[in-house]
């Protein structure tokens, strides 16, 4: 796929069209590299800005930083940097990294108005289904990234690292590689070095028919999701217990995971585990610990969910 090709792609999925500007993440690495330079081509610098996060983890990542300085300064597009240090006992190093870069966007996004961008590709994609598939015993797990989730975009979602690699060839565009992508320590590097080699030994195709289940599950994820817009309509956060208690098992799940979700304003892992017990609850005032801060709460024969 030619470069022109794979920006008119892009250009028809609509994620970087306007009417607001949009924040670009930047890391470095091919991908950030290649949706920083569709941006611009589609948006314009003007309606183009770019974040990176300098974590200080790694020998390289002032270098990494200068490398997205003189992108930007290039491309004409803004740039700021936000430099995270991680504090003893932050966890998960991974987690916490995530939630820095996220966090910083999200502050960025809200004083512009703007929607945040992502190089996510196609095998991140794959990468991300299988080790939600893996480590979640929940449906989301197999419905992977959302190509638009609220202000954030992921216009490569359908784009392979290939064809970033590509791209950023053809158009001279230089990038850094991030060596600890490819250390054994993590499972997500596990799953990239050698899962997923090891499931094309077994079918070629392995990662493209991960990819279509995928798109197969969301689309019908739409309509169940329909179901549960119909159970809570009307009670505009909150159902009768009865009719909770009549509803199909697997509805039930949903409308009780939709409930906590919405309670805690982010998704809520493993709430819907407990809708048989929430289905046998009968006395007003009675609670449920449904983990992650919320619970179900039943009181005047309704049924609702609340931070605990």
């Amino acid at each position: 796929m030619s470069g022109e090709e794979l920006l008119a792609r892009v250009e028809s999925g609509g994620l970087l069209a306007g009417p607001g500007p949009v924040l670009v993440m930047v890391s470095g690495g091919r991908d950030s590299v290649c949706l920083l330079d569709l941006a611009v081509r589609l948006r314009g610098a003007g309606a183009v800005a770019a974040l990176h996060v300098n974590y200080g983890l790694r020998e390289e990542a002032d270098e990494d930083e200068a490398h997205c300085r003189r992108l930007c300064e290039g491309a004409g597009v803004s740039l700021r940097v936000e430099r995270a240090r991680r504090v003893e006992g932050a966890g998960n190093l991974q987690a916490w990294a995530r939630e820095e870069r996220y966090g910083a966007a999200a502050r960025l996004a809200e004083e512009g108005d703007a929607a945040i961008a992502t190089g996510h590709t196609a095998d991140d994609q794959v990468e991300t289904i299988l080790y939600r598939l893996a480590s979640s015993p929940s449906r989301r797990a197999l419905l992977g990234m959302r190509p638009r989730d609220g202000r954030l975009v992921r216009p490569l979602l359908d784009v392979t690292r290939a064809e970033t690699t590509a791209y950023c060839e053809e158009r001279g565009l230089g990038w850094r590689d991030d060596a600890s992508n490819e250390e054994g320590d993590y499972k997500r590097t596990l799953i990239r070095r050698d899962l997923i080699p090891d499931l094309e030994r077994v079918h070629p195709a392995a990662k493209g028919n991960v990819l279509r289940t995928a798109a197969l599950l969301r689309a019908e994820a739409e309509l169940l999701d329909s179901l549960v817009d119909a159970e809570l309509e009307a009670g505009e956060g909150a159902i009768p217990q009865r009719r909770f208690a009549e509803l199909h098992p697997a509805l039930r799940r949903l409308v009780l995971q939709r409930l906590a979700d919405n309670a805690a304003g982010r998704p809520v892992a493993g709430a819907a585990r407990f809708a048989e017990q929430v289905a046998g609850l009968s006395r007003g005032g009675s609670t449920l610990d449904l983990g992650g801060g919320i619970r179900a709460v039943l009181e005047g024969g309704t049924l609702r969910a609340e931070r605990s």
